[in-house]
């Protein structure tokens, strides 16, 4: 019998690995794919870090800290606002990024602008928490009159969770990660994130973990002894502890017999995006680095102007747009409509980017993080631990009530490997 089996070779479970195996558990990652890291795989493409959509690592949220604890290197620089325009109405402004920027910007009139910096200057030291069962849209109605104000707000929200929900979205949950973007900022990452998935493993293996790809597990059924792990090759293993760090849908599909990660993968309320991820050989205008939309829910950032991520004189380039709640299942947006339009944003920022492009993907709906904070829970998310199946846990961005999306994942990771120590140490006294 092995001591604890990790599925998932992700951010969460390569975290959970390096914590488990640093204080002296044995542990073994498995992992369905060929390579590890999930969604923050970095593809190079003729010099260019292709990560899947634009990802920033917040600098003072729980993956910084993990990141520092564990010993992973990680270079980059923390994103800049200068070159950043507002996009609304098919036109770029100003972006209202402080009081000078705010009274020039064509983006509003004087009385939203007298509102807009009221509000900004509150938020802060704004406290959170009485706001986490209210909606965003019920926060706004309540605290802001002027509607292109309430349209930023929306729009600052929609960079710092990537969901544009504001029916269902957490307020208090959504102020908090906006309060953490605007108290520290985000790194972009040099080379991409796959030097952090890279960092992870090693870490993890120097430390005695065991690491397996192309290792895809079926089903997972408990016994009295523990846990019997079933793969696609027709092998089974045993294991005393699971920490399955998936997605929920796929953690209900592998543990059948357990109710409550059905009912949990039913709740889930997935974020998405589209991303068209672009590659030139120079950026046609120089200045124009980073446009937010405010009246459609379009994000555009040149993350070479801040990271290495493309050779000299190049530029790596993302732009996405939010996708609504309609697009949880099945959305009523044509791929190729909503990659058209992200082309017109292009054009808007960066006119003739098309004679320059090197290389580019288009990813018309890809998981940002497997479940919204909503209002409806309090802004409370599950796990780790798993009622009703002792020795079960589960690590991931919808996992903890610590941080959102990958500080989620790295939160997750952690407290699903400390629990299993403490438990561990516990055993070990009373025996």
């Amino acid at each position: 019998m092995m001591n604890i089996a990790i599925i998932g070779g992700g951010i969460a479970g390569l975290t959970a690995a390096a914590y488990l195996a640093r204080a002296g558990q044995t542990v073994t990652v498995f992992e369905k794919a060929h390579t590890l890291g999930g969604r923050a795989r970095t593809e190079t493409k003729q010099g260019f870090a292709f990560n899947f959509g634009p990802h920033a690592l917040y600098r003072n949220g729980a993956g910084v800290k993990i990141l520092r604890e564990l010993g992973v290197e990680f270079s980059g620089k923390i994103n800049s606002t200068d070159g950043a325009f507002a996009l609304d109405n098919g036109a770029r402004h100003t972006m209202p990024g402080g009081f000078v920027s705010l009274l020039t910007t064509g983006l509003m009139n004087l009385p939203a602008k007298l509102e807009a910096a009221k509000l900004l200057a509150s938020l802060p030291k704004l406290e959170t928490t009485p706001l986490d069962s209210l909606t965003v849209r019920e926060w706004l109605a309540r605290e802001v009159k002027q509607p292109k104000v309430a349209q930023l707000v929306q729009a600052l929200f929609r960079v710092s969770t990537y969901a544009n929900d504001p029916a269902r979205q957490s307020a208090g949950a959504a102020l908090r990660q906006f309060q953490m973007a605007l108290s520290g900022g985000v790194y972009y990452l040099d080379n991409g994130w796959q030097t952090m998935v890279n960092g992870l493993r090693a870490v993890a293996e120097q430390a005695g973990a065991t690491i397996q790809t192309d290792a895809s597990v079926t089903a997972i059924e408990q016994n009295t002894s523990g846990f019997v792990i079933h793969f696609a090759n027709g092998k089974s293993l045993l294991a005393a502890s699971v920490i399955i760090a998936a997605s929920p849908t796929e953690t209900a599909a592998l543990v059948k017999s357990n109710e409550t990660l059905a009912n949990w993968a039913r709740t889930m309320i997935p974020v998405r995006t589209a991303c068209l991820d672009v590659a030139l050989t120079h950026l046609p205008e120089p200045h124009a680095r980073f446009g937010l939309g405010i009246d459609q829910p379009y994000y555009f950032s040149v993350h070479s102007a801040t990271a290495k991520l493309a050779p000299d004189n190049g530029a790596m380039i993302h732009v996405a747009k939010y996708l609504p709640p309609a697009s949880r299942e099945n959305s009523g947006e044509n791929a190729q409509t909503i990659e058209q339009e992200l082309e017109q944003v292009f054009d808007l920022l960066q006119p003739g980017w098309r004679k320059t492009v090197v290389a580019r993907r288009f990813l018309p709906r890809m998981t940002v993080t497997n479940a919204l904070v909503t209002a409806a829970n309090g802004g409370i998310r599950p796990g780790p631990t798993v009622p009703g199946s002792k020795g079960l846990y589960v690590a991931g961005d919808w996992v903890g009530n610590e941080g959102q999306l990958v500080d989620a994942s790295f939160a997750s990771g952690k407290a699903a490997a400390e629990i299993i120590v403490q438990q561990a140490h516990a055993v070990a006294a009373a025996a």
